[in-house]
């Protein structure tokens, strides 16, 4: 018998069981990483639903008389914070259904996570501008509130004027487009891309509300978002 081929053999073979189960190893760990990412990034989206419905409870009345108030800069850093969350929470959303939700799902993504930039953006503005200006710029203060209370303005605001507007077709469309895909591509809740969906065009009832009541619209949207970090967060794979 020849032993001085066999022990190589054998050695390889040793070698070859051990890459394998570094290789499974490695796998498993990629596998628990990518799990672990998925449920922060579900949580990130039910703080950011139960925060969303939160401020429009606490939310002061957009007044020049407010904007110095504790309660305005709270409002405001829970708003700022919100958007981060959702943020995170959308990302993971996607990820985990992007081959399912094809370029419509992509196009809801962008669509509504420009909104969100564009809402933390203002919400840095009204929480750390807006109050110092409050004295030596009055008028422009209420025009800025006016932006999204429908009050108007006695100045001129430029192209401030339109965020307004702009964010509310990135709100609508963005959540319409971002549900439907979310529904048809079946991995998360289809409840939850419901409800989220119908968040979404339950904000046209702003036009016929009045601002102290149309808060209200919003209440769907966070229960539609906190629904879907939840599916997300109980996904095993």
């Amino acid at each position: 018998m020849n032993t001085h081929h066999q022990i190589p053999i054998y050695k390889e073979n040793i070698q070859a069981d051990v890459d394998q189960k570094s290789a499974v190893k490695a796998k498993g760990k990629g596998n628990l990483t990518a799990l672990a990412l998925f449920r922060g990034a579900g949580l990130s989206a039910m703080v950011a639903g139960f925060l969303y419905v939160l401020i429009q409870m606490i939310h002061p009345p957009e007044l020049l008389s407010t904007v110095t108030s504790g309660a305005w800069a709270n409002v405001h850093y829970l708003t700022f914070a919100m958007c981060l969350f959702w943020i995170l929470g959308m990302v993971g959303i996607y990820v985990k259904q992007a081959e399912k939700a094809g370029w419509l799902g992509l196009a809801g993504f962008l669509l509504f996570s420009l909104f969100l930039v564009l809402s933390a953006s203002f919400n840095f503005a009204e929480a750390l501008i807006i109050p110092l200006l409050a004295t030596d710029a009055p008028k422009f203060v209420e025009g800025f509130l006016g932006i999204f209370s429908g009050a108007g303005s006695e100045v001129n605001l430029g192209v401030l004027a339109a965020i307004g507007p702009v964010g509310g077709i990135l709100y609508l469309s963005g959540g319409v487009v971002f549900g439907i895909a979310t529904f048809r591509a079946g991995v998360l809740s289809r409840w939850g891309a419901a409800i989220f969906a119908f968040g979404a065009v339950a904000s046209l009832g702003a036009a016929v509300l009045p601002h102290e009541l149309d808060r209200l619209m919003a209440v769907p949207m966070g229960i539609g978002i906190t629904w879907l970090g939840y599916s997300l967060m109980k996904q095993r794979r």
